[in-house]
This record gives C-alpha cells, sequence and structure tokens, in this order.
C-alpha cells in the first residue's frame, strides 16, 4: 500500500460513435416541421385584455388592440401636460409671492430702524 500514490485509476469509457442517437439532427427544418408538426410563430400574451407580441426583442402591442385605450393615453397625456403647466406657473407664482414677502420684510425692520433712531435722537434732545 503506497503513502503517496493513488491505487485507484478508473478505466476510461470509450468515446461515442454518435453525438445523438436521434435523427432529427439530420433532417432539416422544413422536413423536421412537416414530421413532428413543430409550428414555430412569434410569443404572444394577453395582460388585462391587451394582446401583446414578442418581435425583435421587444413586446409590441398588436395592431387594434390599443385603439381604445390610444385615445385615453393621448387624453391622460393632454391632460398630464396641462396639470404640469400649472405646476409651473403655481411655482412661479409661489417665487414671486416670497420674494415680495421678503422685499416687504426687509422694508419694513429699515422703517423700524429709522423709527427707533428717530426716537433716540428726539430723547437726546430733551
Amino acid at each position: 500500500m503506497p503513502l503517496f500514490g493513488n491505487t485507484f485509476s478508473p478505466k476510461k469509457t470509450p468515446p461515442r460513435k454518435f453525438a445523438s442517437l436521434s435523427n432529427l439532427n439530420l433532417l432539416d427544418r422544413s422536413t423536421r416541421e412537416i414530421e413532428l408538426g413543430l409550428e414555430y410563430s412569434m410569443p404572444t400574451m394577453n395582460l388585462a385584455g391587451q394582446s401583446l407580441k414578442f418581435e425583435n426583442g421587444q413586446w409590441v402591442a398588436e395592431s387594434g388592440s390599443f385603439t381604445g385605450d390610444r385615445r385615453e393615453m393621448q387624453r391622460l397625456r393632454k391632460r398630464n401636460q396641462q396639470l404640469e403647466e400649472e405646476n409651473n406657473l403655481l411655482r412661479l407664482k409661489v417665487d414671486i409671492l416670497l420674494d415680495m414677502l421678503s422685499e416687504t420684510t426687509a422694508e419694513s425692520h429699515l422703517m423700524e430702524k429709522e423709527l427707533e433712531e428717530l426716537k433716540s435722537h428726539s430723547q437726546r434732545r430733551k
């Protein structure tokens, strides 16, 4: 019994004669479709009543399935645009009002300082 050697040495398996025992790989595509009834078509699915098909790596709506929804999408996009414009207008108004408030506050502080100076000046004269 050797200390550093391996006494177990399995026999090598003989190589296969054929990679596949099936004769399907010998048939061309049209023959396979005829023999096995293989019909390849675009994958499709139906989500919430909307039919989609997979083309060129992307899911695309089948024609005619979104006709009612397209109008709804256009209406929603238009409404969204209106709301964004209104939001921008309101932000502009808020900015203007904040500027006006800061200007009025600054003027008020200046007037209070002037009033305090006049009071202190008038008290010195007495």
